[in-house]
């Protein structure tokens, strides 16, 4: 079968490999949209970062390896043991392998498990036709949510579980930073708690386009004075929560001049370089940061059925290819800004 066979910085192939077989406990999927995301991007660029070097505590594999953490699937076979799953279930995989021994596990908090591990980084992934994966992984997708929509539920959930530790509802006023696909994921989760009053902060005209095309309200921080903007607009109290899905200086910066007094900001992004923040506002407002590290089983199943509602919509923002065109259709092309989100199709599903 096709596989995108990740070697190291630069370097993906699309390799003929062994079309593997479910062992028990596990359900083989014959994969239908996988996505890249950012993670893919930092590791095909500058990695390996999260792939490992050496054989992975939990998955026992290292690079290279079939990458692709972002996917959806139908089952076409099910191991020894499988109870409760069939062929041809479609579902959305929770691609989050965890110790279930250390502190956070033991408490219910498995998203950051110390010894934690993803299929499709720390194991072969779902950039294929055809994967394995542990049953514990697997969310069914109703018949209203598909395939291609499926795909998106893993990213979709990293921003509803952001949303969530913002702690805003119905009146409160949100602001994120940065639209691309997490902060048009953000966007997507306040709607869907009931947050209506939602400022999206972003530079880019085409980005602003793309998230204004599906109803929000954005602000050029290019040409207006943001905190200024916000606290007018609130009366001087600022918003109730900001979300950090740019990951930039600037981004946090502001963020942080807009938040009100004892409210978060919550940081969704990954910060490739130090950054340097005046805390001044923090201590004078007894404002906080608070970090947002992937989701757990609640919020995949949270977004699904907003995703069944018609929550989401990727119009604009979403382009599907082929699994032979991963590379310059796909890497380079978010790489270059000229795709904001893209979906592989092993099979020819689109």
């Amino acid at each position: 079968m096709k596989a995108a066979v990740y070697y190291g910085p630069n370097k993906v192939e699309i390799d003929d490999v062994a079309e593997p077989e479910p062992a028990p406990g596990t359900v083989k999927l014959k994969v239908g949209f996988n996505g890249i995301c950012g993670t893919d991007l930092h590791e095909y660029y500058a990695g390996p970062i999260f792939v490992p070097t050496s054989p992975h505590p939990l998955t026992g594999q290292q690079l290279p390896l079939t990458i692709g953490h972002e996917f959806s699937g139908t089952i076409t076979a099910v191991g020894d043991g499988v109870t409760g799953w069939a062929e041809g279930d479609r579902v959305a995989v929770e691609p989050i392998y965890k110790c279930g021994d250390c502190a956070p596990c033991r408490a219910g908090n498995y998203n950051v498990c110390q010894h934690i591990g993803f299929h499709g980084l720390m194991s072969d992934g779902g950039m294929a036709e055809y994967t394995v994966v542990p049953t514990s992984m697997l969310h069914k997708l109703p018949n209203s949510v598909s395939l291609e929509l499926g795909a998106l539920v893993e990213p979709m959930s990293v921003a509803y579980h952001a949303a969530t530790l913002g702690d805003v509802s119905g009146g409160d006023t949100a602001m994120v930073f940065g639209a691309g696909p997490i902060g048009i994921g953000l966007w997507f989760a306040l709607r869907g708690k009931g947050v209506d009053d939602i400022f999206v902060v972003e530079p880019s005209a085409t980005r602003r386009a793309a998230i204004e095309s599906l109803g929000a309200t954005t602000l050029d921080p290019t040409a207006i004075d943001v905190p200024t903007f916000i606290a007018d607009h609130t009366r001087g109290n600022g918003a109730d929560a900001v979300f950090d899905a740019a990951g930039v200086t600037p981004a946090v910066t502001t963020a942080l001049a807009c938040v009100a007094s004892r409210k978060p900001m919550v940081s969704v992004a990954i910060y490739e370089k130090p950054l340097e923040t005046p805390l001044l506002n923090l201590v004078m407002n007894e404002s906080r940061i608070q970090g947002s590290l992937c989701y757990t089983g609640s919020d995949f199943e949270s977004v699904i059925s907003l995703m069944a509602d018609g929550a989401y919509d990727t119009t604009g923002w979403v382009a599907t290819i082929p699994i032979d065109d991963v590379v310059d259709e796909g890497f380079e092309a978010l790489h270059a800004g000229k795709k904001m989100k893209v979906l592989v199709d092993p099979n020819g599903e689109s």
